[in-house]
């Protein structure tokens, strides 16, 4: 995400746009600054500008993640925060947990997926991305934000478990098998991925 864009500005458009217009907006702009579209000397910037425009519109037509933008614009524009405050990734990080905690899952993922937007290497805020969005069925984001968080702290044994727990429910059992046999490299007690370590097992041998 690129905090200094304002994607309303980017798109043209204004907060009352609803996502068809937003959407017709987009594919007109995309049109003039496709990096195919252009010659070889100016790809480099229209690459730039279709990543943005390609984050703005997945933003503005998604309730749950316009609302967050919106929520951080307001702080800003106010003076409560900087563009780049922590504040701003707390905040969607509070109002995730929040959406969690009463199932609301796909706003849960959304808010989590603003907060590592704004900071890929936060492990936390990608190992909630990764439950939410298991939750809401998106294995494939959570598994994305599971690995991601892995690649900050491969020692945390509480993610380690999560993300064996969420390929298995995805079918990922080479994967998982791998994951719990980390989990009990780093703590040889544990029991609960020693008893999944063992279905997993006796499911791929009766396969």
């Amino acid at each position: 995400m690129n905090r200094d864009v304002d994607y309303y500005t980017l798109l043209g458009v204004t907060k009352n746009a609803t996502p068809a217009e937003i959407r017709e907006r987009f594919r007109a702009l995309a049109r003039e600054v496709h990096p195919d579209l252009v010659p070889r000397d100016q790809k480099a910037e229209a690459e730039r500008r279709f990543q943005d425009l390609t984050e703005a519109v997945n933003v503005l037509t998604s309730p749950d993640k316009k609302q967050a933008y919106d929520f951080e614009r307001n702080l800003i524009s106010a003076g409560v925060i900087g563009g780049d405050a922590d504040a701003v990734v707390q905040s969607y990080l509070t109002q995730g947990i929040a959406a969690y905690k009463e199932q609301k899952w796909e706003e849960a993922a959304g808010n989590f997926q603003l907060a590592v937007h704004r900071n890929p290497r936060d492990a936390r805020g990608q190992h909630y991305l990764g439950l939410a969005a298991a939750r809401a069925g998106d294995y494939r984001q959570a598994i994305k934000a599971l690995e991601a968080a892995l690649a900050v702290e491969p020692q945390n044994v509480r993610l380690l478990k999560d993300a064996a727990m969420i390929h298995r429910q995805a079918g990922l059992l080479t994967k998982a098998e791998r994951l719990y046999q980390e989990v009990l490299r780093w703590d040889p007690n544990a029991r609960d991925a020693r008893k999944a370590l063992e279905e997993i097992k006796s499911t791929k041998g009766d396969r």
